[in-house]
C-alpha cells in the first residue's frame, strides 16, 4: 500500500524562476509606473540640487531656462498637474470601456493580453511620473533669505515632460486602436504560442544516462511509491524543473507528475507520486517550492492554453450572433503555423536528470494529437454548412502535414481530415461547394501518398 503524505506549505519559491518571474512582473499594471515614479524621484532630487545651488550662490540660469515668479511657478505646476490627472483618468476609464465591449468578440481571457501589454504600461507610467514630479515641484516652492526660492530648472524639466507626455498620448491612441482590432491579438497569440512551442522543443534530455530506465522508474513507483496530495485548489501555472531535480536528489528519490501546465489541482487529490516511499517526506516537505498554482491559467510552459485561445476567437466568430468567417479563417490560419513549428523533437514526456545520469523528475506536456484535436475539432463542430471554413482546415492540415515526418502524426492529421470530409457531406447542401471540398479533401490525400512514396 501506498503512504500518502501532504506537501509543507512553503509559498514562493517557484517564482525565483527566471521565465515565471518575468510573466508575472509583467502582467500587472503597477510595476513599470512604479519604476518610472522612482526615476522621476531621482530626477527631481538633482533638478531641485543644481536649483538651490544657483539659488544659493545668486547666479542666473541660461536663457532656455523658464523664469518667473514663485506664483507663475504655482500656476503652471498646478495646470501641468490637474490636467494630467484629467487626461489620466478620462484616457484609460474610454480605454477599459473600450476592452470590456471588445473582450465580448474576443472571450474574458484576453483581457489579461492588454494588461501584459508594455505600450498602455509605459503610457501609464509616464503620466504618472510627470504628475508626481510636477506635485513635488510644486511643493518646493518656499520662501528663502534671497526672496522667494523658485526651482526655475525643474519647472522647466516639468514642462518638458509634458510635452513628451503629449507625443505619448499620440503614440497610445494609434496603439490602442492597433491593440484591439482582431487580426492584431490573434497575431499577437500566434506569436507567443511559436515561442513557447520553441522553447518546450529545446528541452531535450541530456544523454549521459545511469540507473534504471523511464519503464522500469514507472513501474516502482506504480509498485511501491508513495503519494503526495495537493494542499490548495487551483491551475497548475508553473513547475520549476530545476528546483525539483534537486528536491528529487537531496532526497535520493524520483519525482512523477501526472499533472502538466494548465490542468486544474484539487485540494486533496494527487500532486505526485515519490519513490521510494521513504523519501516522500522529505520531498513532500519542499515539493511546493518546485511549482506554482493560481486561479487562471498563463502561457507559460501551456502551449495548448495559446491554442485554445486562438480557437475561442474562431468560436465566437463562427457564432450566429457575430457571423464573422474571415475571422475564423484568419485563426486557422495561425494554428496551422503554430503546428507546423511541432516536429519529430516535440516529446510529451519529458525526463530530467541529475549531474549522474539518474531520472529525477517524469513531468508531461500536451502530446501531439491532443493539441491537433483542440486545433481542429472544435472550429469543425462549429462550422457545420460552412464551405470556406471547411476548405482552409483541409488546406492547413496539408501545410502541417507537409512538415509531419512521424506516420502516426500523419494518421492524426488523416483522420482530422476525414472528418471535415464527413461533415462536408452531411452539412453542406449546394452540390458545387460540396465539390469544392472534396477537391480539397482529395489534394490532402495525394500529398500523403506522394509523402509515403518518397
Amino acid at each position: 500500500m501506498r503512504r500518502i503524505l501532504r506537501p509543507f506549505p512553503v509559498r514562493g519559491g517557484a517564482y525565483l524562476e527566471a521565465d515565471w518571474r518575468r510573466e508575472a512582473l509583467r502582467t500587472n499594471l503597477w510595476l513599470v509606473p512604479a519604476i518610472e515614479a522612482i526615476v522621476v524621484i531621482g530626477l527631481f532630487g538633482v533638478t531641485q540640487a543644481l536649483d538651490r545651488a544657483v539659488y544659493s550662490s545668486d547666479t542666473a540660469w541660461p536663457s532656455w531656462v523658464v523664469s518667473g515668479t514663485a506664483d507663475a511657478a504655482r500656476q503652471t505646476l498646478t495646470t501641468i498637474a490637474a490636467a494630467l490627472i484629467t487626461v489620466v483618468g478620462v484616457v484609460f476609464s474610454i480605454t477599459i470601456v473600450a476592452l470590456t465591449l471588445a473582450s465580448t468578440q474576443f472571450g474574458p481571457r484576453m483581457l489579461r493580453n492588454f494588461i501584459r501589454d508594455r505600450g498602455t504600461q509605459l503610457t501609464l507610467g509616464t503620466f504618472v511620473a510627470t504628475f508626481l514630479y510636477a506635485v513635488m515641484v510644486l511643493v518646493s516652492i518656499s520662501p528663502g533669505p534671497h526672496g522667494d526660492f523658485v526651482p526655475h530648472l525643474s519647472v522647466t524639466v516639468a514642462l518638458a515632460l509634458t510635452v513628451t507626455d503629449l507625443a505619448v498620448l499620440i503614440y497610445f491612441i494609434n496603439h490602442i486602436t492597433t491593440t484591439i482590432q482582431l487580426p492584431q491579438v490573434i497575431a499577437g497569440i500566434a506569436a507567443d504560442l511559436s515561442e513557447e512551442i520553441d522553447v518546450q522543443s529545446d528541452a531535450t534530455e541530456d544523454q549521459c544516462r545511469s540507473g534504471p530506465s523511464v519503464e522500469e522508474s514507472l513501474a516502482l513507483i506504480h509498485e511501491s511509491g508513495a503519494v503526495v496530495y495537493t494542499p490548495r485548489s487551483g491551475y497548475l501555472q508553473f513547475i520549476r524543473h530545476e528546483t525539483l531535480v534537486q528536491i528529487a536528489t537531496d532526497a535520493g528519490a524520483v519525482i512523477h507528475l501526472p499533472y502538466r501546465p494548465g490542468h486544474f489541482l484539487v485540494r486533496g487529490h494527487v500532486l505526485a507520486h515519490v519513490w521510494p516511499a521513504e523519501a516522500a517526506g522529505q520531498v513532500a516537505e519542499h515539493l511546493e517550492r518546485g511549482h506554482v498554482t493560481g486561479p487562471y491559467r498563463t502561457l507559460t510552459q501551456d502551449v495548448s492554453f495559446a491554442v485554445d485561445q486562438l480557437v475561442e476567437i474562431a468560436l465566437r466568430a463562427l457564432s450566429p450572433a457575430v457571423n464573422d468567417t474571415f475571422t475564423a479563417l484568419n485563426c486557422i490560419d495561425w494554428l496551422s503555423d503554430g503546428l507546423c513549428r511541432i516536429t519529430t523533437d516535440w516529446q510529451p514526456r519529458r525526463i530530467r536528470r541529475d549531474r549522474d545520469g539518474r531520472i529525477r523528475l517524469i513531468t508531461y506536456q500536451p502530446e501531439y494529437d491532443r493539441l491537433v484535436q483542440r486545433a481542429f475539432e472544435k472550429i469543425r463542430q462549429a462550422s457545420g454548412g460552412m464551405p470556406a471554413v471547411m476548405i482552409r482546415q483541409l488546406d492547413a492540415l496539408a501545410k502541417i502535414l507537409g512538415k509531419t515526418d512521424v506516420l502516426e502524426r500523419r494518421q492524426v492529421l488523416l483522420d482530422q481530415a476525414a472528418m471535415i470530409q464527413r461533415a462536408n457531406l452531411a452539412t453542406v447542401t449546394e452540390a458545387a461547394d460540396r465539390d469544392d471540398v472534396s477537391r480539397r479533401y482529395q489534394v490532402l490525400l495525394d500529398l500523403n501518398d506522394q509523402l509515403e512514396k518518397g
